[in-house]
């Protein structure tokens, strides 16, 4: 069973930062491409950042500069530093994990993000 289990987020003041987790089990970690989104209320899921098997990474313009990704294939643990964190950045940010060949597409439950003063 595949699960994907993400922890970190909370409330935050703007300027704060948090570190989000995320453990995944049931699958083989280190062939995925992790990744995290978030979705705000009445708005589509987006990505914020994603990182290949390989190790390269993608930001959305709107994070660059202040979150990082990174992954530790040991524990199969995916991270998301976010670090001047503005209220524009409240959503509920989801743990994604991504196969090509075959095709796998998996998600966590959420974590709540608010930034908030």
């Amino acid at each position: 069973q595949v699960q994907l289990v993400e922890s970190g987020g909370g409330l935050v003041q703007p300027g704060g930062s948090l570190r989000l987790s995320c453990a995944a089990s049931g699958i083989s970690f280190s062939s995925y491409k992790m990744g995290w989104y978030r979705q705000c209320p009445g708005k589509q899921r987006e990505l914020v950042a994603d990182m290949t098997s390989g190790g390269s990474t993608n930001y959305a313009d709107s994070v660059k500069d202040r979150f990082t990704i990174s992954r530790d294939n040991a524990k199969k643990t995916v991270y998301l530093q976010m670090n001047s964190l503005k209220p524009e950045d409240t959503a509920v940010y989801y743990c994604n994990a991504k196969l090509r060949y075959p095709l796998r597409d998996y998600w966590g439950q959420g974590t709540q993000v608010t930034v908030s003063s």
